[in-house]
């Protein structure tokens, strides 16, 4: 297992991420884990996990303040995530919610900055934001999350909206509703798709259908979800507090599932079969 033998996952730009990376949700609450999860999380960038994604709501900010913490002297190696809060996300609120932001991370640019969801603020006003960020030089790209199609048909039409980058959703085996017509949209128009919750806050770990799948592969379920998420195309970020998960999570990255695995796997999750409200979590 090595970093170099990670799976990439291409931005609108051209430019390759890790499509494996990991997410902070929950992270940076417990004083009694914050060691632990410093662990993880150097850990996961040591091994090509290097998309670390976190959001000003997490923990009030407590998991931001973590992965500063974990990436000292260690920026430069990794892609770094953050989200505004849809009641922050007027133009100048934006501007001030990534400056905070980026004080917690210790950081001077994020590489992308999300919408977290839609709020009542106009997407022109996020977007406006988003727009004095990239100029100010303190984001790389910008996206959203919890965006469904038509959401990002408003978006795309807006002046400059074709430059979103990335819609970060609720996607794993369970929940495969964006698959008839969010995820074809997204490849038809270059978007990159991304999954949090890519094991259902490890609900899906409980399935049998899952576990013989595992079993037959010699894999690990969580191995087995992940690497069915970056079959799609989709980069994933699942969370991790502990080394030995972050280890078993790169495991995903080197796990290919032939057809009789995916054929099993649609079976026991079955693809949509009409269009499906965009769930969150």
């Amino acid at each position: 297992m090595s970093a170099e033998s990670a799976r990439t996952i291409a931005l609108p730009s051209g430019e390759e991420i890790a499509a494996l990376g990991q997410g902070t949700w929950y992270l940076g609450e417990d004083p009694a884990r914050r060691e632990q999860e410093i662990a993880a999380l150097r850990l996961g960038v040591d091994l090509g996990m290097t998309v670390v994604d976190t959001a000003e709501m997490y923990g009030d900010g407590a998991a931001e303040e973590l992965v500063g913490e974990a990436l000292r002297g260690r920026r430069e190696e990794v892609f770094l995530v953050s989200k505004v809060l849809p009641g922050h996300a007027d133009r100048k609120g934006t501007v001030a919610a990534c400056e905070g932001s980026l004080r917690r991370l210790r950081a001077e640019r994020l590489d992308l900055y999300l919408l977290h969801w839609r709020g009542g603020w106009p997407l022109e006003e996020t977007l406006a934001g988003f727009t004095d960020l990239i100029e100010a030089e303190k984001i790389r790209y910008w996206g959203v999350s919890n965006l469904d199609v038509a959401d990002m048909v408003e978006l795309t039409a807006l002046p400059g909206g074709d430059a979103v980058a990335v819609d970060q959703v609720l996607y794993n085996l369970s929940r495969r509703g964006i698959e008839w017509d969010l995820l074809p949209w997204c490849r038809e128009t270059g978007v990159t798709a991304m999954a949090y919750s890519p094991i259902e806050q490890g609900r899906l770990l409980k399935v049998e259908a899952l576990g013989a799948v595992a079993q037959a592969l010699g894999a690990t379920p969580t191995q087995v979800a992940l690497a069915w998420v970056l079959e799609q195309g989709v980069a994933a970020i699942p969370r991790s507090g502990s080394p030995d998960h972050v280890r078993e999570n790169r495991g995903a990255a080197d796990l290919h599932l032939p057809a009789e695995a995916l054929d099993a796997l649609d079976e026991a999750f079955p693809p949509p079969s009409g269009p499906t409200p965009l769930e969150m979590l």
